[in-house]
């Protein structure tokens, strides 16, 4: 068996089967190395920095349950979004519950708070960015997702139907519709 100090020595090299093995320092590297793609990925799906919070909390606690059903250590970080992303679904689904619960007269508040900074202080990086947010919120959840996944995540489109649990043409046709709506929307919104 590895001593203890052997084991959080290799977490540096190899921090999944460190993990696996139960160091803590593994966990606390991968912890450091997701965190923050994990949690830009979820906020914009699910708009709520608080719920993103959650969303990052559920797929850690997930992931050290189910640790054990990962057969390729290279893939953990793709392995490990597709739980973030079935977090995201799993919020979508319960929100649409409430959503229908709710009287047809009332609607569920808005999650987007973000009105950035003073507009005084605004450049026109930042307000092109603020567009381009805008638009892309606006893109149904499922081509919102693929984009954030392809473009911000940088993952290859076999591994985003992995993540996502669609065929690999159904990815390909999301991102293509959601560039086609991006630019539409993006075109509409140029002052």
């Amino acid at each position: 068996m590895m001593a203890v100090a052997e084991l959080e020595h290799s977490c540096e090299r190899l921090p999944v089967p460190a993990a696996r093995a139960g160091a803590a320092s593994a966990w606390d590297a991968l912890f450091r190395r997701y965190q923050l793609p994990l949690y830009a990925y979820a906020r914009e799906l699910v708009s709520d920095d608080s719920t993103a919070l959650d969303v990052v909390q559920e797929t850690f606690i997930s992931a050290a349950r189910h640790l054990g059903s990962l057969r390729d250590d290279e893939r953990f970080g793709s392995w490990l979004f597709g739980i973030a992303h079935q977090k995201c679904v799993q919020h979508w689904r319960r929100r649409a519950r409430a959503a229908r619960v709710l009287d047809d007269e009332t609607e569920l508040p808005e999650d987007a708070t973000d009105a950035g900074p003073d507009p005084a202080e605004w450049l026109i990086r930042q307000e092109d960015h603020q567009r381009f947010l805008a638009a892309l919120a606006q893109l149904p959840e499922a081509q919102r997702a693929v984009v954030l996944l392809h473009f911000l995540e940088e993952f290859p489109l076999a591994e985003i139907a992995g993540i996502t649990e669609v065929p690999l043409g159904t990815v390909k046709s999301r991102l293509h519709h959601a560039k086609l709506s991006l630019r539409r929307l993006l075109e509409k919104a140029e002052p």
